[in-house]
């Protein structure tokens, strides 16, 4: 985090955008002051980069975790801009949950509390050792093995529904796959993934 002030939160954020080479609408701020008076202006923001989040994430997380009386490691990467954060501790079945359906609670409270105090919607994604990305690598062999049958049967198949990050991984996984398109329907918890045959 760093503070800028100056006359106007306008001239904060170019300031900030001149000195940290980006557009001033990529900047995630606060506004900590902003006097308006008669004669005298000025105003102060702190601007925040990634690293920020990733830290008070951690932190939280940690913290919650402290709570429930459950002692726990986290250790994150950034990659094409989402927050991967790894859990380990020795209650990890506990935190995974049955179908994963306590660390999909968790990752929504994290990601909660960094957007609410960034006021900036970040992407997180939460894994407990190692549970998500097996899951992830078992949708992929499932996605390409029904892209298969219906490269073959030309009958569209409608897959279980998962969760945005699993639905992701089928549709990142099916991209450019000749004859293959990939499509999400249904609200809420029904969302779904059907993979159709294109001609």
């Amino acid at each position: 985090m760093k503070e800028y002030s100056a006359k106007t939160v306008d001239d904060c954020l170019a300031a900030a955008a001149k000195e940290l080479g980006v557009e001033a609408d990529a900047l995630v701020y606060t506004v900590k002051e902003e006097k308006k008076g008669l004669f005298k202006k000025s105003a102060t923001i702190d601007v925040y980069d990634q690293s920020d989040a990733v830290s008070y994430g951690e932190t939280y997380l940690v913290g919650a975790l402290k709570a429930l009386g459950i002692e726990a490691t986290v250790q994150s990467t950034v990659e094409d801009d989402i927050i991967k954060m790894t859990v380990n501790s020795e209650r990890n079945p506990v935190l995974i949950g049955k179908n994963g359906h306590t660390l999909q609670a968790l990752n929504e409270l994290v990601k909660l509390a960094v957007s609410n105090k960034f006021r900036h919607r970040y992407r997180i994604l939460l894994d407990v050792g190692g549970y998500k990305e097996d899951k992830y690598s078992r949708i992929a062999y499932i996605a390409k093995k029904n892209a298969a049958q219906v490269l073959k049967s030309h009958v569209d198949v409608r897959l279980e529904p998962m969760t945005p990050d699993e639905r992701r991984v089928v549709h990142n996984t099916l991209t450019g796959m000749e004859h293959i398109k990939t499509e999400s329907s249904g609200e809420g918890k029904d969302r779904a993934v059907s993979i159709k045959y294109v001609a």
